[in-house]
């Protein structure tokens, strides 16, 4: 396999900064190697050949520390919305920086999925979207937040670089990462993870043009919209996991069939994946989705042509499930599992996010927090 390879950058119309450094990966059949789907991203289950383990459960934080809370004092900031354009002097000294690194030797044993991560746990609870409802606190339905603890409606990309205590590994991730809370149906209580795993991964068959993420940049996953029944076998939903062979689908389902009750020590996971192609211009687009699009054959559209890595919730909940089943804050009323949706608001150490996506995605390796995965 070549590790080594060079990338070439190069300026193209609108400030877009592109790779084209040649890989020509092993051919991996490893469990959890994500490819491009087809025709359209599914959640909710893992695609053909994902992983179904769990990711190890961190120790649940119910709140934000006092030290990662920004002062009240000042003004609150009235955060931008529609169509972000990135900051091109920042995004070419990124790249620039990305281009002058070498892959760094690879110890026997690393493995050839072509991802990085960060394992995160629970942060904090709110009513606020600051991608999609920004400035509005209270607007939105409730959200559970991973990553930076900082993080409300009126959280601007500055704030994330400011106030940087996060509840994710490693530390120089400071994005924030956040998803509709589950609720017990039979209760109303909230449902909280005991494992969230943000996955940074490739998902064709070479990397080819790979590039790191800008900071600052924003993405939506999934539809809070929809409400459509998530019955045994259907995309979208909660499925069953544990370490080993077992039922996706689970051993019974809730009353009202969406939801799976899981057998053994099986637990409720949910597994996301997010836009592998960038724009190169936009760090947001009024919809929140069309400044990135997912790659097909192995390639970026034309007009999306800067291929970054894929990000890729897999959430872990500390329930086996029940005849009464649960429901989501973006559907209390159908409780049904097709709502579930997902936003990342990325802010990394820019020398971290330049070397774990060469060595590991550029070059193909498997990485955990903190680099190769020995």
């Amino acid at each position: 396999m070549a590790v080594g390879a060079a990338v070439l950058l190069v300026v193209a119309a609108g400030g877009v900064y592109l790779g084209n450094g040649e890989v020509t990966p092993e051919q991996s059949n490893a469990a959890n190697a994500l490819r491009y789907p087809s025709p359209s991203p599914s959640a909710g289950q893992p695609q053909s050949g994902a992983a179904t383990s769990a990711p190890a459960p961190p120790t649940v934080s119910p709140t934000p520390s006092a030290s990662a809370t920004p002062s009240t004092a000042a003004a609150p900031k009235i955060p931008a919305t529609g169509w972000i354009p990135v900051d091109r002097a920042a995004w070419k000294a990124q790249a620039d920086a990305y281009r002058a690194l070498t892959i760094d030797p690879v110890p026997a044993g690393v493995g050839n999925l072509p991802e990085f991560r960060a394992d995160c746990q629970y942060s904090h609870r709110l009513p606020d979207d600051p991608i999609v409802a920004p400035g509005l606190p209270g607007a939105s339905h409730m959200h559970s937040f991973v990553g930076n603890k900082a993080v409300d409606a009126n959280t601007v990309a500055g704030d994330l670089t400011k106030f940087t205590a996060t509840s994710c590994k490693p530390a120089q991730d400071h994005s924030a990462y956040w998803v509709p809370t589950l609720y017990d149906n039979a209760t109303g209580k909230p449902v909280e993870t005991t494992g969230f795993r943000v996955y940074y991964r490739s998902l064709a068959k070479n990397s080819t043009g790979q590039m790191p993420l800008p900071n600052g940049l924003r993405m939506i996953s999934g539809d809070a919209k929809k409400k459509k029944p998530t019955p045994r076998g259907a995309t979208g939903q909660f499925y069953c996991a544990f370490y080993g062979p077992g039922d996706l689908d689970g051993v019974a389902r809730s009353t009202n069939g969406n939801w799976p009750i899981c057998g053994g020590d099986a637990t409720l996971h949910f597994m996301m994946q997010f836009p592998d192609c960038w724009d190169g211009k936009h760090l947001d687009s009024p919809n929140h989705k069309d400044h990135v699009a997912y790659g097909s054959g192995d390639a970026c559209p034309p007009s999306h042509p800067v291929r970054i890595p894929a990000i890729t919730f897999d959430i872990q909940y500390p329930a086996k499930g029940t005849p009464a089943g649960y429901y989501l804050s973006s559907d209390k009323e159908g409780k049904s599992a097709s709502s579930m949706h997902g936003d990342a608001f990325v802010m990394w150490d820019v020398a971290t996010m330049n070397k774990r996506t060469k060595n590991c995605v550029l070059g193909r390796r498997t990485c955990d927090n903190h680099g190769y995965q020995k």
